[in-house]
């Protein structure tokens, strides 16, 4: 249970301000069809960050059990230094767009997670419970769900009374935190 909660945290933390929190939002002007961009963000993020919950476990049993908590306290620390730098909305494929919104949020937001602060966040947790890899997809989607479900229907008026930057201050302390009891009490 520890995997899902620390997941689902981790990641809605790190969405926040995210590129693929501006798909969203993009996505939620262009079509009115706002269930299914919702569960295009669902199927593309169970793809996504079951790969990357894959690829963490499937890393972590090359490192010395000594580095481990140093390497994975030093991600965290990294990946909180990251969410200060603003993600800039880099567009949208117009030819995919003709597709639908499901189609179309499926593909686009599954690219815009490939290297992402979320995906990678995803590979950190899951090298961190690698015996509970289910838990930390399942945490890892729920926390994209619980950051973009929001935008995708009110996102305009969300973005006009939250200071993103003081989100971005709070979200990077978690993980510099995060990252320290990883080093502290890794099990």
């Amino acid at each position: 249970m520890d995997a899902f909660i620390s997941s689902t945290l981790v990641v809605a933390i790190a969405e926040i301000g995210d590129k693929t929190q501006l798909l969203t939002l993009f996505l939620a002007a262009r079509y009115a069809r706002h269930s299914a961009i919702i569960l295009g963000i669902l199927v593309a993020t169970l793809l996504n960050h079951g790969l990357s919950a894959w690829l963490g476990a499937w890393v972590v049993q090359w490192f010395p059990p000594l580095l481990l908590p140093w390497i994975l306290g030093g991600s965290f620390i990294a990946v909180g230094l990251w969410v200060l730098v603003p993600d800039k909305d880099e567009g949208a494929d117009a030819s995919v767009l003709a597709y639908g919104a499901f189609t179309a949020t499926c593909i686009l937001f599954f690219l815009a997670e490939i290297g992402d602060k979320t995906q990678v966040a995803t590979v950190i947790m899951a090298a961190r419970f690698e015996n509970a890899l289910l838990w930390v997809v399942a945490g890892s989607t729920l926390g994209m769900m619980l950051a973009n479900v929001p935008v995708a229907y009110a996102g305009s008026w969300l973005m006009q009374r939250i200071s993103l930057t003081w989100i971005r201050w709070v979200a990077c302390g978690l993980f510099v935190l995060m990252g320290l009891m990883s080093i502290v009490v890794y099990k």
